[in-house]
């Protein structure tokens, strides 16, 4: 119980940065991405912060035994660049492109209400189920 209360707390402060910093409004993130129309750097800022919490974070939490709120740390076992790794950025990569959401973003949009954001959400969800019939039943 107290470990998905930190994950909820968790994900309403992500989601509350990402409504203070625009991402959540694809056109500010398509603005960002068009650097030969209407380039807006200002999400520069956002990526700096965020990899500044996120080195510190990750370098003091490898000095611990164990997650201050869980029993062990979840880390991916995959340290290659593979095909299928590289497959799945530029597919990211293409989507966030074109819509101007990534997955974050696109869940908190939804608290707008926007017709977008369901759309998106609902293919990301579908692009998972496509995954897992297509590959996971060879595992």
């Amino acid at each position: 119980m107290k470990t998905n209360l930190i994950a909820l707390l968790s994900g309403i402060i992500f989601g509350m940065g990402l409504a203070w910093s625009r991402m959540i409004n694809p056109n500010k993130v398509l603005d960002f991405l068009d650097v030969t129309g209407h380039f807006d750097p200002s999400l520069i800022f956002v990526m700096v912060g965020a990899l500044s919490v996120a080195l510190i974070s990750f370098k003091w939490t490898r000095t611990l035994p164990t997650p201050l709120f869980s029993d062990k740390f979840q880390l991916s076992k995959n340290t290659v660049i593979d095909k299928p790794l590289v497959i799945g950025a530029a597919i990211f990569g293409i989507g966030w492109g074109m819509t101007g959401y990534c997955p974050g973003p696109a869940v908190a949009g939804l608290s707008l209400f926007s017709v977008e954001s369901v759309v998106m959400v609902f293919a990301i969800c579908a692009g998972f189920f496509a995954y897992n019939l297509l590959f996971e039943k060879h595992k």
